[in-house]
């Protein structure tokens, strides 16, 4: 099983220009906790719930996300195998990795540990 396999297809992103406010609402909203950053459609970062929960949200509403995304990014391509994928996760201790093209870094999809863990169940109840 590959990334292909187990991303969430054309995931919503945010540009680095956008405020920490915009994107509490669209997290809240679409219930997501991992959004990657983008610019010019290429990764420049990550944000996730951990980041916006370091922040003292009601003095930084306005705050452009860049300041407080995660820009060194873990990310994988779609030909990635899930063991790869559960290596990442847990070595670095992160819930979600973008999906890119290897040439552009364009984000083409996102997994997260619960995408993991649904294969590892489908594979388990095949047995």
């Amino acid at each position: 099983m590959i990334a292909r396999d187990l991303m969430t297809p054309n995931p919503t992103t945010l540009t680095a220009q956008a405020s920490v406010a915009e994107a509490w609402e669209l997290m809240r909203e679409l219930e997501i906790r991992h959004v990657p950053v983008v610019q010019d459609g290429t990764l420049v970062g990550m944000l996730s719930d951990r980041d916006l929960a370091r922040v003292d949200l009601a003095r930084m509403l306005a705050m452009p996300i860049v300041n407080v995304m995660s820009s060194d990014v873990i990310a994988v391509e779609p030909e990635t195998e899930l063991g790869e994928i559960i290596e990442l996760l847990i070595e670095h201790r992160i819930g979600a990795l973008p999906v890119v093209q290897p040439d552009t870094r364009e984000v083409v999809g996102i997994v997260s540990y619960i995408d993991v863990l649904r294969a590892v169940e489908d594979r388990l109840e095949d047995e």
